[in-house]
């Protein structure tokens, strides 16, 4: 299953049915990070570290910072984004 780290605007319902499919699923909350205004630079890197995905709604930021390093990652991030 997959390794994900859902940062702090990722909604925990979805997360929950995440869990519930078998996905390993860690919050920005439950890794201590929450409410610090941590950087989109350090969220994408604290997932790298961990050889986790990001899951998250703020999908125009990510996708800049993740086309100007992805030629440089060994790992692989999947941006899914709801039709909502």
């Amino acid at each position: 299953m997959a390794r994900l780290y859902a940062d702090e605007n990722f909604p925990f319902p979805v997360v929950a049915g995440l869990r519930s499919l078998g996905h390993d699923v860690l919050t920005i909350q439950e890794d201590g990070k929450a409410n610090r205004g941590i950087p989109d630079e350090d969220v994408l890197s604290v997932a790298s570290t961990y050889m986790r995905a990001v899951l998250t709604m703020n999908h125009r930021d990510f996708v800049r910072l993740h086309s100007g390093i992805v030629n440089s990652l060994l790992n692989c991030h999947l941006y899914l984004r709801a039709g909502f």
